[in-house]
């Protein structure tokens, strides 16, 4: 579809975690679409963005919140009841995808390999371990790695945990624990376009020192892109099968990307997905610009394809509607 010339809201900041990440990937966004003629609202996320959304009255909103409430399911439901043409997933979609528990119950019985585990509180965990060491623990929805912790022989969290040992254990009164998977991490993205989603490439991620955490992911200079990966074609085809499906089983919308963990010793069987992300990162480190560029598509043709998705399905909504 042509887009024409568009006003359009940048939502983005917020009070998560990922606040200053959001900032990036949505000052990336406006500039890019002012470049390509749009007008563009910037709005930071507050407590009066229903007032704000309502008073721009733009064509569309791009959603360049990360984390809480931006990517759970509470900004979509609101722009849903504003009757707001917004990017990204929508509600439902959201609120399962944010959550590691409930994205496993949704993905696994559809033939996509994901970490066993179980939800513990953390109180439990300065008794005795939930798992066999080694074992990861994560926040149960927070995105970028925020909170996780790897929890092994020689780390000096002690055995058990001890309760003033620095973790997320502190922050969180409930955790995801899962075998830790050794190995390699590899990421796929998604895009929709017009004739249906598409994954884009495979890139594999080599942090400098310990794992891909927040700061290796938003730190210049601190993890190597190597895209794309130099693994087997047949790696690579599944995790680009299994990002497109989790993509479709999940219901996500203009874009999404999806982390593995691979063990090459096991082959096929080492592959895991770890999590998809609704709102990937937009930012000049982020994974999605760079695989698109891989693809042949620059920043601002993202931008502009995650736009048209996001007309495109309320174009549909409108029409359904009025066919009630």
């Amino acid at each position: 579809m042509s887009l024409g010339k568009l006003h359009v809201a940048v939502l983005m900041g917020g009070w998560a975690n990922e606040r200053p990440v959001s900032l990036m990937s949505g000052e990336g966004v406006a500039k890019a679409l002012e470049e390509r003629g749009h007008r563009v609202t910037r709005i930071d996320m507050d407590r009066q963005v229903a007032a704000r959304l309502a008073e721009a009255a733009p064509d569309v909103v791009f959603n360049a919140l990360h984390g809480v409430p931006g990517e759970d399911g509470t900004v979509q439901g609101l722009m849903d009841l504003m009757g707001v043409a917004y990017t990204h997933s929508g509600l439902a979609t959201s609120v399962i995808a944010i959550d590691k528990q409930l994205t496993k119950q949704a993905l696994v019985p559809h033939g996509i390999p994901m970490p066993g585990g179980r939800i513990v509180k953390s109180e439990e965990l300065f008794e005795r371990d939930p798992l066999p060491r080694p074992y990861v623990l994560k926040p149960v929805n927070e995105g970028s790695s925020v909170g996780v912790a790897i929890v092994t022989d020689e780390s000096n969290y002690a055995n058990p945990i001890a309760p003033d040992a620095v973790g997320p254990w502190r922050d969180f009164p409930e955790l995801l624990a899962e075998p830790y998977i050794k190995g390699r991490e590899l990421t796929s993205a998604v895009v929709d376009f017009a004739d249906g989603p598409r994954a884009l490439a495979v890139t594999e991620l080599k942090p400098k020192s310990g794992f891909y955490d927040f700061d290796a992911k938003y730190t210049e200079g601190m993890t190597e892109h190597v895209c794309p990966a130099a693994i087997p074609d047949r790696i690579r085809d599944l995790c680009l099968e299994y990002a497109l499906r989790a993509h479709r089983v999940l219901g996500c919308r203009g874009t999404s990307r999806t982390d593995f963990r691979w063990d090459e010793d096991l082959g096929e069987d080492g592959l895991f997905v770890l999590e998809t992300n609704t709102q990937p990162g937009m930012t000049p480190l982020s994974l999605v610009p760079e695989q698109a560029r891989h693809a042949g598509m620059d920043y601002g043709d993202l931008v502009e394809a995650i736009l048209a998705a996001a007309l495109r399905h309320h174009a549909g909504r409108q029409g359904s509607r009025a066919d009630g």
